[in-house]
């Protein structure tokens, strides 16, 4: 008999700022996914705090008064974690593990702990380590209290290395251990990429929980793992697709997210070849998301960091059976209308109408809506790919519509 397995969530709060430069929408925009990425990480957010502020206090992150009350919250609700929404200084970390006597995290940290329980493949767990090597170096002072003294007595007089040094001597010596593992396995797949012919490449890339996954299994009939949750794609996965009898290899990559750690954007830079080599970028966006726009921008942020922004794209406006546009009632003269109140039919007649008509989709993975429009466009635009590499192919790959009406003769 199958025992029920229990989960048991870590009691937490989640802290932020409001900025001239961070207005109090947007930091409750960013608070909603710290709180999601908390939930993906098995925790449970009990409170927010936040607090209106010229700029983060270099000491404490937040003012004194508010860390007070924080404090006061936290020993009597029993709270063992705090989770700041900007990424704390070794020094305002030190400073608040101190005050708060519990766990302090920051952002990063966070998204550093989801990587390392997603991390399947051996080389997905050399980057993770990698990054968390880089974000721990400037703060083990701030971890280990114990190595900030140097051990005094017989013997240990004089010139030495102190515990703190040595630790970093050996955090640095695994860093460059690191780099020179991953060196060699991205040596080990150049060598697969270059193995695979000359078929047209086409990547999934998006934000994170924009259902790449999904729209990989659907397309490809593989069974990629597929979660709601942030991050549930950690590996590339490549398939070999046929639309008609069309071949091309899709990659279902990485998600993206906003206040992407600096860390993981460079050690996860060798996952992202599969996006830099790709002939076509299929940009995967939830629209039934308020905030997907600033999704878009900063995925569009991380391909221009990685040298992939003039790349063909076709747009995917994805889970159209969840989208909901917020309605004005017909009595309300005070709400004015902003494209949160938008139709679908309104959006594709925004700045969606200017990346061309062939380059728009609107589909839902789940249901299946759009696939064979979504089809007919991934084989016109890898066909035109594959026609100016080899011209003589032309007869081979006929238009969609013909390749259709032949199937049905």
């Amino acid at each position: 008999m199958l025992e029920k397995e229990i989960h048991t969530f870590e009691k937490t709060v989640i802290a932020g700022v409001i900025t001239q430069d961070q207005t109090e929408e947007k930091l409750n925009e960013y608070l909603d996914e710290l709180e999601f990425l908390t939930y993906t990480a098995g925790g449970e957010v009990v409170k927010r705090f936040s607090q209106r502020m010229e700029k983060p206090n270099p000491k404490t992150f937040l003012g004194t008064g508010k860390i007070d009350e924080i404090h006061h919250y936290i020993k009597e609700y029993d709270v063992k974690t705090i989770i700041f929404d900007d990424e704390l200084s070794p020094a305002q970390q030190k400073n608040l593990n101190k005050i708060l006597d519990c766990k302090v995290l920051d952002r990063t940290n966070l998204i550093l702990d989801i990587f390392a329980q997603r991390a399947e493949t051996s080389y997905a767990r050399t980057q993770v380590e990698l990054a968390q090597c880089q974000y721990l170096l400037p703060r083990l002072s701030g971890m280990w209290t114990h190595l900030e003294r140097q051990r005094g007595g017989i013997g240990m007089r004089g010139p030495g290395e102190t515990e703190i040094e040595t630790d970093r001597r050996i955090v640095r010596d695994r860093i460059a251990l690191l780099k020179d593992k991953i060196k060699t396995i991205d040596r080990q797949m150049g060598v697969q990429r270059s193995n695979r012919g000359a078929l047209v490449r086409v990547a999934l890339v998006g934000y994170t929980n924009v259902g790449k996954s999904t729209l990989m299994n659907v397309i490809s009939k593989s069974e990629v793992f597929v979660e709601n949750k942030l991050f549930a794609t950690l590996d590339t996965t490549v398939r070999k697709v046929v639309i008609k009898n069309l071949p091309f290899l899709l990659s279902d990559t990485v998600g993206f997210i906003r206040k992407l750690p600096t860390q993981l954007v460079e050690s996860f830079k060798s996952t992202l070849d599969e996006v830099r080599e790709a002939d076509l970028l299929l940009h995967v966006v939830d629209i039934s998301h308020p905030d997907f726009e600033d999704h878009i921008a900063s995925v569009n942020q991380i391909l221009q960091d990685i040298g992939s922004n003039d790349k063909p794209t076709l747009m995917v406006f994805n889970k159209i059976d969840a989208f909901k546009p917020q309605v004005i009632d017909e009595d309300d003269l005070v709400t004015e209308k902003t494209s949160r109140h938008y139709t679908l039919e309104e959006w594709k007649h925004t700045w969606m109408s200017n990346v061309g008509e062939k380059n728009a989709l609107f589909i839902s993975a789940v249901n299946k809506e759009n696939m064979e429009e979504f089809r007919e466009k991934v084989y016109e635009a890898v066909r035109e790919i594959h026609i100016s590499r080899f011209p003589y192919n032309n007869f081979l790959y006929p238009d969609y519509k013909d390749n259709l009406s032949q199937d049905e003769e």
